[in-house]
């Protein structure tokens, strides 16, 4: 168990995860917690990394810090995304090293493995067949993550443990329509064009104030405003939304993540993440998730449903799918002890009412 008063330094404090984190190790107790803004500290600076370290001395650390976004970002911004990612995992795992962190919690994502990968996803099919195409660079850094955590540990008996999220949506996520997940996404469309439906230019003017599509805000014109959520497939009768909407996906409440996060933090060690008899230690990394799926069509449904939009959904199948299953295997983690609680139908409107409630905040505030 972590002391209460031991120093935890959460990289990616701000982010959807990292800062339901901070929160969920504040409601248990952990107050000497240390983040630091990208404006603070540049993950991607080596310098400024040590001298962080150096100036901090953190017991524990937390890496879920990334350069994250969905299927478009993944698609056009492949380098960024392979060298942004190793960067700041060589620099946070690297300083941890030699400043001699007691424990290190590792965040990856369930796209690394395989596109063809059975299902469920165990840990053991990493590496067995090809990537996605569409995000193999992102894929391949954190692989190298969480193979970096491993080879510590092998080598240095250091105690680092991956873990590997599946989708996640909640507080904090990210609305941008240019580089959002699908689920964030659905909720901005599909309210921007509920917004449009019922002639509710302020409700549009103000969400667009707070997060402005390709530099357009809410004081564009009306054409310039319509022009742009157009291209996003937003118009007032309609929402049209990539792909076919058949692939499946499996979703986690980020409070939930955090909290299995934290579980593994406090409970878990890498002697505990693989068998004693293995002869070849690999594969100790842990998969967190539901181990349930739906289909993106039927979550979709369920955004119109949480929103209350009157208009169409419809879909353009010219668009990329992605992995048509990416369901994990949480036995693992259910043998460590951890469980989900909140189903994909409340979390949607909690989600919706989360957003509803920061456009207002926001508003009130300006």
């Amino acid at each position: 168990m972590i002391e209460k008063n031991a120093k935890i330094y959460v990289a990616g404090h701000r982010g959807l995860v990292g800062s339901a984190i901070w929160n969920n190790l504040k409601e248990k107790g952990y107050t000497n917690l240390v983040g630091r803004g990208h404006k603070e500290l540049d993950l991607l600076d080596p310098v400024a990394v040590k001298r962080f370290f150096d100036e901090e001395q953190p017991e524990y650390v937390v890496l879920a810090a990334a350069h994250v976004g969905g299927i478009m970002a993944n698609s056009l911004y492949r380098a960024d995304f392979i060298y942004q990612n190793l960067q700041i995992q060589q620099n946070v795992i690297g300083e941890s090293f030699r400043h001699g962190v007691k424990k290190l919690l590792f965040l990856g994502s369930t796209c690394i493995y395989p596109r063809e990968a059975p299902q469920p996803m165990t840990e053991e099919v990493l590496l067995t067949s090809p990537l996605e195409y569409t995000n193999e660079p992102y894929a391949i850094a954190k692989i190298a993550g969480l193979k970096m955590c491993e080879s510590f540990n092998l080598q240095y008996g250091t105690n680092y443990i991956a873990v590997m999220p599946t989708n996640l949506y909640g507080p904090n996520d990210n609305f941008h329509l240019e580089n959002s997940h699908v689920l964030p996404a659905m909720i901005r469309k599909v309210h921007l064009a509920k917004c449009l439906n019922e002639g509710d230019w302020e409700g549009v003017r103000k969400d667009m104030n707070l997060r402005p599509v390709e530099g357009v805000s809410g004081a564009g014109s009306d054409e310039e405003i319509l022009a742009v959520l157009a291209k996003y497939g937003i118009t007032p009768e309609e929402v049209k939304l990539w792909g076919s909407g058949k692939p499946m996906r499996e979703f986690l409440w980020s409070e939930e993540m955090a909290d299995a996060s934290v579980y593994v933090l406090l409970n878990v060690d890498f002697k505990d993440t693989y068998a004693p008899s293995a002869k070849d230690i690999r594969n100790c990394h842990i998969n967190v998730g539901t181990g349930k799926e739906i289909s993106i069509k039927e979550v979709a449904e369920l955004v119109v449903k949480a929103v209350d939009f009157k208009g169409r959904l419809t879909w353009d199948a010219s668009k990329p799918d992605g992995t048509l299953r990416k369901l994990t295997d949480v036995s693992k983690l259910h043998n460590l002890g951890w469980h989900h609680r909140i189903e994909i139908d409340e979390g949607v409107g909690k989600l919706y009412e989360w957003y509803l409630k920061g456009i207002c905040i926001n508003h009130q505030t300006n």
